[in-house]
């Protein structure tokens, strides 16, 4: 049973794709005959519009030999030489059987239409003759007289045989058209008893046969629903337990977070601490005692000693102190400025500005109001002054720039740090993709702590354009 199914199988299989290539074959015929028809037609009209234009030319030349020999004025803006020869060329390439297109030349075989134009030469070669005699400006009147009479009486004759010549190329493209129309009409009979033929002896077994294979599919309908049914519930078990880890995960996640955001504000809180605490020790331990040296050796250095080389020894050291007491101060105010606490943000913000300017050599601007101070928590005065400082300390050290502007402003309830400058600037895709940038420059410290102050960091560089660093903090 099984080996004459598969001979049933193999037969049918042959025959149809026999059938489909019969259809195939008729198909591509009719197309082939089509866009063949299709251009000979394009070719016709082609033939048919320099036909008609040769009439127009005819008239056209007539007209203006009237008007050059009778001296009247016209508005014809083309030469009559020109339009002799365009006759002349397009009468050549008819008679040639060789009409010039965009992409070659179009060909026909009439032997009536060959008739014709032998018979239509001599009209063709007595005009054109005449209408060159009155084109030479050194024939005399009389002559180009005769000349204008022999093409008025020729005229009207080519005119009539290029009349015959356009109705015979109308007439041959219809024929061809006809033509077509029947070869069309064998094609699509042929198709539908290739079709017919596929129905009877291919199709009418595959119904039967599926028939036969629709019965015992429904047969094991009702096994495969059931089986449907289980699959689908525990499906719907498995999607349950996805989406519960999945909530799990993301509760982990932010859990996470929220650990590495207290853990990173505890560990800066402790840094800004232990920074005050040590610019307190500066500032009143080391920085007293420096002090108190400076006094001695000024004291020292009033007694004046015999030797020479000892009271430079003293001004050396005299100035050294003073010195080491600057650089106490300067560490001190870098820790944690004391303006910042006694004046706020924006005074703290221009003394950095002019200090850091003072040792850089690079003009550094600021621009903010220093008379009113900003009222604001804290921890969010020290981490936008933090953030400055960073972001300064980058230009200055990587920019190259020759200005840099720092901008603290209030907008409503949300206050704008602005640092930027005109230097050479770099690519944005490369804090994304390389570590060691971020920590080389600061950048992963400013946009921590703008993480813990909840706010929005934007930072705008192009290459050779300069670096816009802009921070916001709602208040």
């Amino acid at each position: 049973m099984e080996r004459l199914d598969k001979r049933v199988a193999g037969s049918l299989t042959r025959f149809y794709v026999v059938a489909l290539c019969v259809v195939a074959m008729l198909t591509v015929s009719g197309l082939f005959l089509i866009r063949r028809t299709i251009r000979n037609l394009n070719h016709d009209s082609r033939l048919v519009n320099v036909a008609g234009r040769q009439r127009m030319l005819s008239q056209r030349l007539t007209k203006l030999a009237v008007l050059k020999i009778n001296g009247i004025a016209h508005r014809d803006s083309v030469s009559f030489n020109s339009l002799l020869t365009l006759w002349k060329d397009s009468h050549e390439d008819l008679v040639s059987r060789r009409l010039p297109v965009e992409k070659g030349f179009v060909t026909w075989k009439s032997q009536p239409l060959d008739t014709m134009f032998r018979e239509l030469a001599p009209v063709f070669d007595s005009i054109y003759q005449n209408l060159r005699i009155i084109s030479h400006d050194s024939v005399d009147a009389a002559a180009k007289q005769r000349a204008l009479a022999q093409v008025l009486v020729n005229e009207p004759r080519f005119l009539s045989q290029m009349d015959r010549i356009v109705f015979q190329f109308d007439k041959e493209s219809f024929e061809r058209l006809q033509n077509l129309e029947r070869i069309e009409w064998i094609l699509d009979l042929m198709t539908i008893l290739v079709l017919v033929a596929e129905g009877l002896l291919i199709f009418r077994p595959v119904v039967n046969t599926t028939r036969r294979v629709v019965r015992m599919l429904t047969e094991s309908e009702d096994a495969l629903q059931l089986s449907n049914q289980r699959l689908k519930e525990a499906n719907s078990q498995l999607l349950e337990t996805q989406k519960e880890l999945l909530r799990l995960e993301e509760e982990k996640y932010e859990l996470q977070l929220a650990e590495d955001r207290i853990r990173a504000g505890a560990l800066i809180e402790g840094q800004e601490e232990e920074r005050k605490r040590f610019a307190l020790e500066l500032h009143d331990g080391i920085g007293q005692m420096l002090t108190g040296l400076k006094l001695h050796a000024e004291k020292l250095k009033a007694v004046q000693p015999h030797d020479e080389k000892h009271q430079k020894r003293f001004e050396q050291l005299v100035t050294l102190i003073q010195d080491i007491i600057q650089t106490t101060r300067q560490v001190s105010f870098n820790l944690m400025p004391s303006v910042l606490s006694d004046f706020g943000l924006a005074s703290a913000l221009k003394l950095l500005c002019q200090q850091t300017a003072d040792v850089s050599g690079i003009r550094i601007l600021f621009e903010g109001e220093t008379g009113e101070r900003i009222m604001m928590a804290r921890p969010m005065e020290i981490g936008l002054y933090r953030i400055a400082q960073e972001a300064l300390n980058n230009a200055v050290k990587h920019a190259n720039a020759d200005l840099i502007k720092i901008k603290l402003e209030q907008n409503k309830n949300r206050i704008v740090l602005e640092i930027a400058d005109d230097g050479k600037g770099f690519l944005i895709s490369n804090l994304k993709s390389e570590g060691q940038f971020l920590t080389r420059n600061g950048m992963e410290n400013i946009r921590t702590r703008t993480r813990l102050l909840n706010g929005e960091i934007e930072i705008i560089s192009k290459v050779d354009s300069g670096t816009r660093l802009v921070v916001q903090v709602d208040l």
